[in-house]
């Protein structure tokens, strides 16, 4: 099936269509909470309501992706993905670069980590997998890292876990450059953001399309289904995916996918067994 083209919606759709109905990833700043952001940004574009991706730490910058009014409904779907963290750590005992890099690829893989004290989560062995925890840069006692990690791993705690391997560490610096499909290279400062929402309240969007991404981009992490426009008044109220609202029968293996009209979002749907229903919908953009 052809691919949901984002960029052409990003430019084309109405600026109040993707006011009601995108995401914009934002560059966060040390020194706020994660609900913060989703507030200041509730607040520059008089939103009804925001919400963000999946919690940083004050102390900690960089990707935090934030839904528009009712892209809200989407960030579910968003959230448990893989997130890529650069940090920096100081080690509190000299050790041989070769070494740390030894004990580093020790926590690669399946790992059991126990939620901080301060977590907002109940205190608990938890399984997380670490696709990456690597040296960017060796300086003695301060060390440049990266990890790739499944959502839900606390880098801090990985850091002291190392620590207690090698003599002691801690985590003095952490940016995310990457959730999911959301990379550092496409977001915007708070600052850079209230500036492009000025610009188009004086009649210029080109600054404000380029960071409001479309809520169509559901279509780049679930599977995309085509429905005839036969029975779309009737799918946007509630009604069952049938057999014959698909323009071709999918053999999907995935439990949820996203509904498309050409490249218009109808409803993220789940798979069912229950004879010529397809699927119900969970959430439905009318």
């Amino acid at each position: 099936m052809e691919k949901i083209n984002i960029q052409k919606l990003q430019q084309t759709k109405p600026i109040s269509e993707l006011l009601e109905f995108s995401i914009i990833n934002v560059d966060k700043p040390a020194d706020c909470t994660s609900f913060d952001i989703a507030d200041e940004i509730r607040k520059i574009f008089g939103a009804r309501k925001t919400g963000h991706f999946g919690t940083l730490d004050p102390m900690v910058t960089g990707v935090l992706p934030v839904a528009l009014n009712r892209a809200c409904k989407l960030v579910g779907y968003f959230m448990h993905k893989d997130k890529t963290y650069i940090g920096k750590m100081q080690l509190h005992k000299d050790i041989d670069e070769e070494k740390l890099k030894e004990e580093m690829k020790k926590f690669v893989g399946k790992i059991k980590q126990m939620p901080p004290v301060k977590s907002s989560v109940k205190r608990q062995l938890r399984e997380r997998m670490v696709n990456k925890f690597e040296v960017l840069k060796f300086n003695k006692k301060i060390v440049e890292f990266i990890a790739d990690v499944e959502a839900g791993t606390y880098i801090r705690k990985l850091v002291h876990d190392l620590g207690e391997k090698i003599g002691g560490a801690h985590m003095v610096r952490l940016r995310r450059i990457k959730a999911g499909i959301f990379e550092e290279k496409n977001s915007f400062s708070i600052s850079d953001i209230e500036k492009a929402f000025e610009d188009y309240k004086k009649e210029d969007e080109e600054n404000l399309r380029k960071i409001l991404i479309p809520a169509e981009i559901i279509s780049e992490i679930l599977p995309v289904v085509q429905i005839k426009p036969d029975n779309l008044k009737s799918i946007l109220t509630g009604k069952p995916l049938m057999k014959s609202d698909f323009i071709e029968l999918p053999n999907l293996k995935n439990e949820l996918f996203a509904v498309f009209l050409d490249n218009r979002f109808i409803e993220v749907a789940h798979k069912v067994d229950e004879g010529d229903i397809i699927a119900r919908p969970e959430f439905v953009l009318n």
